[in-house]
Parts: C-alpha cells; sequence; structure tokens
C-alpha cells in the first residue's frame, strides 16, 4: 500500500489517565508487525493527547516514534506527574476543607493534585520552546502529518472544543456543543486536554479555563471525520465487561467514594466512544443504500475499534500497595481498598510496573488482532 493510499486514516486515542499506557502497547505491536504503517490524521484526547502529540511531533518514522513513547512510558512515576508529598497533598485537603466549612468564603481551590511535575516532564519531552511544539509543524511542512487535533472542555461555556494543527486547508466548524479551532498546539492544549475535573487543574487558555476533553465531547470521532479520514482505528481504554464479569458486586457494602468517583468519571469520560460508534455504523449502513452522488456530502467511515481484552481497572488493584505512602493513604481513604474494580485508582496509577503491565496487555491483544488490523489497513503484516 503506498503512502497515498493512507492519506485518509486516522487515530484516534481516547482518554483514561494512566490506562493510556495500554495505547503505548497496542502501537508497539502495530509497529512491529507493520513498521511501514504511516497514520497522517491524529486525534487525542485527555491521556490519550500526550500520546497522539508524541506521534505528531516525533521527526522518526513510525517505529522509531513508538519506541521513543515506550521509553517515556517506562520511566514514568507518579511523583513525575503530580506532587505527592505529604505536605503539597496536605495544603491541597486543607484548602478544600476551609473552602467547604467556610461556605465559599474562604481559599481558592483549584484542584486536589498539583500537576507541576507534569508540565515539566512535558516541556523536557518535547523541547517546547514558549510551551510551542516544534516538531508537528515541521511533520506538517514536509508531508509526514496531515492534522493533528486535541480535544478540551471550556468551563466558561461548557462547549467541547477542538484545536487543530496542521495543513492550511483546515477550517473551523461549529456544532452544537463543540467547535473546532485551527491553531498552533502548545503544551497549554495538552495539559488542558489532560486535566481530569477535581483532580487536576484547569488550564488557562485564550482567556478561559479548559479542563478535560472528555468532559463534553459527545462525538468523540467527530474531530477525525472533520479532518478528513475515511478509515479510523480507535484505541480504547474501557473494557467491556461480559454478562458473567459484570455480575460480582465491584464493592461490599456500601459503595466508597473511590467506586462512585471512578464510575462517575469513566461515563463522564469514556461511554461517549461506545455510542458515537454505534451512531457512526448506522450511518454507514443508511449510505451504502444511496448512490454516491445522493449522499449530500456523508461518506462512509471504516472504522475498527481495540480495546483491552481484558479489565483495566481490576488489575490496579494489585498495584495500589507501591504507591507513594501519602497519596496511598489519600487513595486508601477515599476506599479503593473496598471496591473490586478500582476505576478511580487506575486513572492516577502511573506506576512503573502497573503501566509496564498494560502495556504488555496492549502489545498482546494488537498481535492477537493483527489479521484484522492489516486487511484494515491495506497492509500485508511483516
Amino acid at each position: 500500500m503506498d503512502d497515498r493510499a493512507q492519506e485518509d486514516l486516522a487515530l484516534v486515542l481516547s482518554g483514561g489517565g494512566a490506562r493510556a499506557a495500554y495505547q503505548v502497547g497496542v502501537l508497539a505491536g502495530l509497529a512491529r508487525r507493520f513498521p511501514g504503517l504511516r497514520i497522517p490524521i491524529l486525534v487525542g484526547v485527555s491521556a490519550g493527547a500526550v500520546n497522539a502529540v508524541h506521534l505528531a511531533a516525533h521527526p522518526g518514522l513510525f517505529p522509531r516514534a513508538v519506541d521513543d513513547l515506550v521509553g517515556l512510558w517506562g520511566g514514568l512515576t507518579v511523583e513525575r506527574i503530580f506532587r505527592v508529598d505529604a505536605q503539597a497533598l496536605g495544603q491541597n485537603i486543607l484548602r478544600w476543607g476551609t473552602r467547604l466549612l467556610s461556605g465559599g468564603f474562604r481559599g481558592e481551590v483549584r484542584s486536589l493534585l498539583d500537576t507541576a511535575p507534569l508540565r515539566r516532564l512535558l516541556q523536557d519531552h518535547f523541547a517546547a520552546e514558549g510551551g510551542h511544539l516544534q516538531g508537528i509543524g515541521e511533520n506538517v511542512r514536509r508531508g509526514a502529518l496531515r492534522a493533528v487535533a486535541l480535544s478540551g472542555t471550556s468551563y466558561a461555556t461548557g462547549q467541547s472544543t477542538v484545536w487543530a494543527q496542521g495543513s492550511r486547508d483546515i477550517e473551523p466548524w461549529t456544532r452544537p456543543r463543540r467547535r473546532g479551532i485551527p491553531t498552533a498546539l502548545t503544551v497549554d492544549h495538552v495539559m488542558a486536554s489532560t486535566a481530569l475535573p477535581l483532580f487536576f487543574p484547569a488550564v488557562h487558555i485564550d482567556g478561559a479555563w479548559y479542563g478535560d476533553g472528555g468532559i463534553r465531547l459527545a462525538a468523540p470521532l467527530s474531530p477525525a471525520i472533520h479532518l478528513g479520514a475515511r478509515r479510523i482505528l480507535v484505541i480504547a481504554t474501557q473494557h467491556v465487561s461480559s454478562t458473567s464479569e459484570a455480575e460480582p458486586p465491584a464493592a461490599l457494602g456500601y459503595p466508597p467514594p473511590a467506586q462512585v468517583l471512578g464510575l462517575l468519571l469513566d461515563a463522564v469520560l469514556l461511554d461517549a466512544l461506545d455510542e458515537d460508534a454505534l451512531r457512526l455504523r448506522r450511518m454507514n449502513g443508511l449510505l451504502e443504500k444511496v448512490p454516491e452522488e445522493g449522499r449530500a456530502g456523508f461518506r462512509i467511515i471504516d472504522l475498527f475499534v481495540l480495546r483491552p481484552s481484558c479489565d483495566l481497572a481490576r488489575l490496579a488493584g494489585e498495584y495500589e500497595q507501591r504507591l507513594p505512602p501519602a497519596f496511598r493513604f489519600l487513595t486508601r481513604g477515599l476506599g479503593t481498598r473496598e471496591a473490586a474494580r478500582p476505576d478511580m485508582l487506575s486513572l492516577l496509577l502511573f506506576e512503573p510496573d502497573y503501566v509496564r503491565r498494560l502495556m504488555e496487555v496492549g502489545q498482546a491483544d494488537a498481535e492477537e488482532r493483527g489479521n484484522e488490523l492489516a486487511t484494515f489497513f491495506g497492509l500485508q503484516a511483516s
């Protein structure tokens, strides 16, 4: 398959906090089987934004870019994402308590966690001068990249905002409760897209405060379609439980805060992907019955969703004891030990062994579905 035949291929990387390590494993599996693969359209949401921007800004070919991404995630620790010392955690909790007990009259509250380490990590990793991600523009100029898009949510308007950088033919778009803006991407855009509500602080961009891109993104596939994709590969981070898996209770007794928060964040940040995929497939079915000249500009989109073969949240419980003591004390205070499926913990568990485990699962899943992927790409596996 030549490069011209790959111009309409998009990769969509969903959110999921630390679970985005699974995406890195899948990408490693793809790079191993399809070293000639080129993906010109990249879309990232929340933690997936980090992976998308890395691929978009990297100067090398796909296998080299993925190798470096594996190295980035392999070196992560909780301390490199947010402050976990007792003083920082204690101060944030004290601010929350003071504000609650004062009826909102005392203290500004931004988040439970301080993500200054993550900002430093991204600045260093992308060698971002003035915050700008220089490699993206260079890849667009030399034709290696068509476009990359990240999503954020405006806390002022409630709109989902897609920031897109690419060739000059990208036009702004507006839909109910969402809009697309051509712009030069920066570290601020990545930080905003990854800003988990309540846990991570919002980011100020162009006069407004933005949080996690998945909060109001009702149509996660839409940015890729707006950017010209006709084939979309989605790497999700949410496992779909079988009936037998779903039957055992996820918590013993009354559900602890960690269980409620985890389910809430999953529902807000991840569930929309399945609904959007269903809508797309139904639209494809209708368009197949209409002659091409009568489709009014709509086009059939080939969709492939690759998701974890096991529950990544359940795996998180095996690694909680390796967290830094002060942060572990906080998570257990929220009830993570009482939940059999600690979704909230899995979002924040940037712990080396857990990250490594997720990458192994991702690579195995990519290899397991290698023949299906080869058909989807129109490539021969190496």
